[in-house]
């Protein structure tokens, strides 16, 4: 068997009703990423932080997974090769979707993290900033994912897959967020076939040796469709 590497990102859970930080109107835009999305912005104003990942965490909750998502699950359900899908989306949306082999890098939306002692567990609905760490018992709790300015998840198990991959393929990336707009060049390294499908070319489209333009929900699908026939 091969090893298939899929990176996602906001772009496939856009068309499931999830806005990026790029979208005009959504939650992001009426923040600033420092303000939400660092530890010092949580440092400043916890309760900011918690009431802006509250809804996220509802609106999340409220989606569903898309034709894309589902593609996804069923290319790592029926093909010979060995899908991995790598996300930079907090969402489980991949996962409620039927897919398994799934690293979430920059977290999850769903879980909850001490900032004291470091434990992880399911987040309720709503937090703040008196919610207490069900470990130590100290109001330490806060939303369980990578800010910027802090280190993604499961690195070196991504380096590993991106070594060993025969295919890479890029889903809905802007190719402006590092580290994971490095891992086409990781992939090409190894020797990896690459693909791209994106709403439009991004900044790194000229690394790829075939790009698929238009919405997620067509083109994945039809590209899983290819790789399956």
């Amino acid at each position: 068997m091969g090893r298939i590497v899929i990176l996602t990102g906001a772009g496939i859970s856009a068309e499931s009703g999830l806005g990026t930080f790029r979208d005009e109107g959504g939650l992001w835009a009426q923040h600033r990423i420092e303000d939400v999305a660092t530890p010092e912005g949580y440092a400043r104003n916890p309760a900011l932080v918690h009431r802006f990942y509250n809804a996220r965490r509802i609106q999340a909750a409220a989606a569903a997974p898309n034709a894309a998502h589902l593609a996804l699950a069923r290319l790592e359900a029926e093909h010979s090769d060995v899908v991995t899908i790598v996300t930079q989306n907090v969402d489980d949306l991949h996962r409620r979707a039927g897919s398994h082999h799934v690293l979430q890098m920059h977290g999850r939306l769903a879980g909850a993290l001490c900032d004291i002692c470091g434990h992880r567990w399911e987040a309720p609905p709503e937090m703040d900033e008196e919610t207490p760490c069900p470990a130590c018992h100290r109001a330490a709790a806060r939303p369980d994912v990578v800010w910027f300015g802090e280190v993604p998840h499961y690195m070196d198990e991504i380096a590993a897959l991106l070594a060993e991959a025969r295919l890479f393929a890029a889903i809905g990336t802007s190719g402006q967020v590092y580290p994971a707009a490095a891992f086409v060049e990781e992939a090409r390294a190894a020797g990896a076939e690459t693909v791209e499908m994106s709403l439009e070319p991004t900044a790194v489209s000229h690394l790829f040796d075939d790009c698929l333009v238009g919405p997620a929900t067509e083109t994945v699908p039809r590209w899983v469709e290819g790789m399956l026939g």
